[in-house]
C-alpha cells in the first residue's frame, strides 16, 4: 500500500499569511480571466497591440484553469509551475514590444513573488526546493 505523504504541521499565523498571499494573485489572475472570457475592446485592443488577435478567450480560459489549479491545495505546486511559465510568456512578450519595465515588464514578477512565497509558507515541504540556504 502507498504512503501518504502529509506536509508537515505549519502554525496558524503561517498558515493564514499564506493563503493571504496566495489570494492576492488568485484574485488578480480570476478578474484577467474573466475580462478576457468576456472579450471586452479594451483586452481585444491590448492582445492585437502585443501581437496576438484573437487569443483573449483561449488565453483566459488558459489563466483560469492554471489559477484554479494553484487554487486547489493538492494542484497548487502544479498550478504555480504553469502561472510561472505564462508569467515568462507575459513578461517576454512585453519585453518584445518595448514596454515600460516598472509597469509592464516586471508586473507578473509582482504577482509570482507572491504567489510562490505564499505557497512556500502554506506547504513547507517546499522549502528545500525553493530556499535552499534557508532553514533547515
Amino acid at each position: 500500500m502507498a504512503t501518504v505523504l502529509r506536509p508537515p504541521s505549519v502554525s496558524t499565523s503561517r498558515l493564514w499569511t499564506g493563503r493571504v498571499l496566495s489570494a492576492l494573485p488568485v484574485l488578480f489572475l480570476l478578474l484577467d480571466a474573466g475580462l478576457k472570457l468576456v472579450k471586452i475592446q479594451a483586452v481585444v485592443d491590448s492582445q492585437v497591440e502585443l501581437g496576438y488577435p484573437d487569443i483573449a478567450r483561449p488565453l483566459g480560459v488558459l489563466i483560469l484553469l492554471c489559477t484554479l489549479l494553484y487554487a486547489w491545495p493538492r494542484t497548487a505546486v502544479l498550478g504555480a509551475i504553469l502561472l510561472t511559465g505564462l508569467f515568462g510568456g507575459a513578461i517576454a512578450t512585453h519585453v518584445r514590444v518595448g514596454d515600460p519595465w516598472l509597469t509592464h515588464v516586471l508586473f507578473s514578477l509582482y504577482l509570482a513573488i507572491p504567489m510562490w512565497v505564499g505557497l512556500v509558507l502554506r506547504d513547507p515541504r517546499l522549502e528545500p526546493l525553493l530556499l535552499p540556504f534557508g532553514r533547515r
